[in-house]
């Protein structure tokens, strides 16, 4: 029997051998442990900490909207809403345990407030794949009843909590729709400076002022940090910046003549402007038919929007500065200016025998029995038609169309409104290009009585009002009177535009301000249904047709202002299916009248 002999020494060195390996194995785990969690410590921190943080951008509140004695138009009101907080909702496992947690709380605090959840089991789903963090929103604008059974019987229950958001709100309604507009949800463009990884809800301008000062209204958005878990679960709050809030506006706009001029087109079709003659500053301008925006905040059911984009008579639309139409006989101001500009005399008469003839064709007066021999100011007086065609046929188109020009007829006032029309001015080369025929004078007389393709907005005849009112200065019309910013005690007023100077002679401005007194003060004015108590008025009354010539429809216009020696108001006003100018736009200009200048408390009640 063999014994194997072991040297001692040589299984010493082995030992020593795998010693040494272990050691230097130690060394190395432990240098590189030293060299992650120390030297390079802060870095992974870091990179962990941006994985499990998310940014949130938060919108500001929005500025509030006023007219120029204070009295809000638009303003913010709490939306009480219910939400669901998922991290505190959860279970453990597979994700359909934490939703069956949700769906059964979700049916438990719509049995107890008795309101149907607005949100569907695909808007659950959504949220947890993309908004795991933020507050799942169940219920929108609870009412007081539902706020009380909350209050009473749900407000204990765990995950479920009652948040005040800020929602739109506009006192004045229909009154004041097509100046202030509305808001809705906003499209958040992404910002590579400061990027988010969710944005909560914020709303925009979408028409009128609201969407003209969207960026002085909507401030400037905050942010939160909040830190998640492994599954995306919200961790902790961490804080962040609040947003500031947008600045307030006060208007021109005087709310008590917004809301006369509303009642006064109740259950009409036109439009009204009423401007400061002095200054261009919008007091009035109303579109009717009219809407509610607060039916369009925060959203409107499809088929309202589809009731009110197709209604026959579109209440959408801002006939006061977008309706383009044939001002009629209040564009002869214009006429009698150019004429006399041009030469012709105001003392010069014109013989009216109920028509004239021309290359076949008769063009009538509206008196047809003829109103005999007229100087200027008479024709105003009684919208002689014949007297208008005599004198534009003598001084031929360019002289009227350029004095139309240079009160802005043709193109956009500028007014801080959306959607505006520059109306049209037709010219020669305009017919030469579009119907490959030549000027003839039946345009010309067509021009000089406002018909043809001669087309104005209210506001814009407004301005001519205004002109004629104060001696022949174009103001520009506005409607931002002042600004406040967040933290600011006091408004800031805007700086308006100067006034234009047409350089128009006061000798020739005159008697045309003289006809137009008299169409209102004397007892066989055109516009004397506009004479209002206690107040001395210049006016022109105006009807055209439109539609199909075999419908007859006419539109009643009046431009006017007041009072004569001073002026402060200028009026331009137009409806639809009138008798004419003169029978039907006339007395709603008077009413506008009584309440301008009703003592304090009294006519422009609002």
């Amino acid at each position: 029997m063999l014994i194997a002999y072991r040297n001692p020494r040589r299984e010493w060195g082995r030992l020593q051998l795998v010693g040494a390996a272990m050691a230097a194995g130690f060394l190395a785990l432990g240098a590189e442990l030293w060299r992650k969690q120390v030297a390079h410590g802060a870095q992974y921190r870091d990179s962990l900490a941006r994985q499990s943080i998310r940014r949130i951008r938060q919108p500001a509140l929005r500025g509030r909207i006023y007219d120029r004695r204070g009295e809000p138009l638009a303003d913010n009101r709490p939306s009480y809403d219910l939400a669901l907080y998922l991290e505190e909702l959860r279970r453990p496992g597979r994700w359909s345990n934490t939703l069956a947690r949700v769906e059964s709380t979700l049916a438990e605090v719509e049995r107890r407030i008795g309101v149907p959840r607005g949100i569907s089991p695909d808007d659950l789903r959504n949220h947890v794949r993309r908004r795991l963090p933020l507050p799942l929103i169940a219920w929108r604008d609870l009412d007081a009843g539902a706020l009380a059974r909350w209050a009473e019987q749900a407000s204990g229950l765990p995950g479920v909590e009652l948040h005040a958001q800020p929602a739109r709100v506009y006192p004045a309604g229909a009154a004041a729709a097509h100046v202030v507009g509305y808001v809705g949800r906003a499209e958040v463009a992404a910002d590579p400076e400061e990027p988010f990884d969710f944005d909560l809800p914020e709303i925009a301008g979408r028409a009128g002022i609201e969407r003209r000062y969207d960026a002085l209204l909507r401030g400037e958005p905050g942010g939160r940090l909040v830190r998640v878990d492994a599954s995306g679960f919200r961790h902790a709050d961490l804080g962040g910046r609040p947003p500031r809030p947008g600045d307030d506006l006060m208007l021109t706009l005087d709310l008590r003549i917004q809301r006369a001029v509303e009642r006064i087109f109740t259950g009409k079709s036109g439009a009204a402007v009423v401007l400061d003659a002095r200054n261009g500053e919008v007091l009035a301008l109303f579109s009717a038919p009219a809407f509610d925006p607060n039916e369009l905040v925060p959203s409107i059911a499809p088929e309202r929007w589809r009731a009110l984009s197709e209604h026959p008579e579109h209440p959408l639309f801002n006939r006061a500065t977008g309706g383009a139409y044939p001002p009629g006989s209040t564009f002869k101001p214009i006429v009698a200016l150019a004429a006399q500009r041009a030469g012709v005399s105001p003392r010069t008469t014109f013989v009216c025998g109920g028509a004239i003839e021309l290359g076949g064709h008769t063009f009538n007066c509206w008196e047809r029995a003829g109103h005999g021999p007229l100087a200027l100011t008479d024709a105003l007086r009684t919208s002689c038609n014949v007297y208008f065609y005599r004198v534009a046929l003598q001084v031929g188109p360019e002289p009227i169309l350029r004095a139309a020009a240079e009160l802005g007829l043709g193109r956009r006032s500028g007014v801080d409104l959306d959607a505006e029309s520059p109306g049209f001015l037709p010219s020669e080369a305009w017919k030469r290009r579009t119907l490959r025929e030549s000027w003839r004078d039946g345009d010309t007389c067509n021009l000089a009585i406002g018909q043809g393709a001669l087309n104005v907005t209210p506001l814009q005849m407004a301005v001519v009002a205004a002109a004629l009112a104060n001696g022949g200065r174009a103001v520009q019309p506005r409607l931002l009177r002042a600004t406040r910013s967040y933290g600011a005690a006091e408004f800031e007023l805007a700086r308006p535009e100067p006034a234009r100077d047409l350089g128009w002679p006061a000798a020739a401005l005159a008697p045309i301000r003289e006809g137009m007194r008299e169409a209102v003060m004397a007892e066989n004015g055109t516009g004397r249904r506009a004479r209002a108590a206690g107040v001395e008025a210049a006016g022109k009354t105006g009807t055209a047709e439109f539609g199909p010539r075999e419908a007859r429809r006419k539109r009643g216009w009046m431009i006017a202002f007041a009072p004569y020696d001073a002026p402060r108001y200028a009026i331009a006003l137009v409806v639809d299916d009138a008798l004419s100018g003169g029978l039907t736009a006339a007395p709603l200009v008077k009413e506008v009248l009584e309440a301008l200048f009703a003592p304090p408390g009294e006519g422009a009640r609002g």
